[in-house]
């Protein structure tokens, strides 16, 4: 394979597995999980529009944390205006 510094232009090979992407269970890597408190939930959905692994979903007027995606990285939680959220440690973590 060429080197990039040789031609600038030059776009590597992407090589992509053959697993679907909801195969691809990733939230055994957190130690921290994201936790929403229905009482203080506002519903305005900022966790949806902000999570960057996009395991938060809309069910009903309320968002859920789909865990089995989440990596515990807390934008959700950091975004939310309304304080409706915390991070809880994993057992064992």
């Amino acid at each position: 394979m060429p080197r990039l510094d040789e031609d600038p232009f030059l776009t590597p090979p992407i090589i992509t597995g053959g697993t679907p992407m909801k195969a691809n269970k990733t939230g055994h890597w957190r130690s921290a999980r994201p936790v929403i408190h229905d009482d203080k939930c506002t519903g305005c959905m900022l966790c949806w529009k902000f999570c960057p692994e996009a395991c938060v979903t809309i069910e009903g007027d309320r968002p859920k944390i789909h865990l089995d995606w989440c990596k515990g990285c807390a934008v959700c939680v950091e975004e939310c205006p309304a304080d409706a959220m915390s991070l809880e440690d994993e057992e064992g973590a």
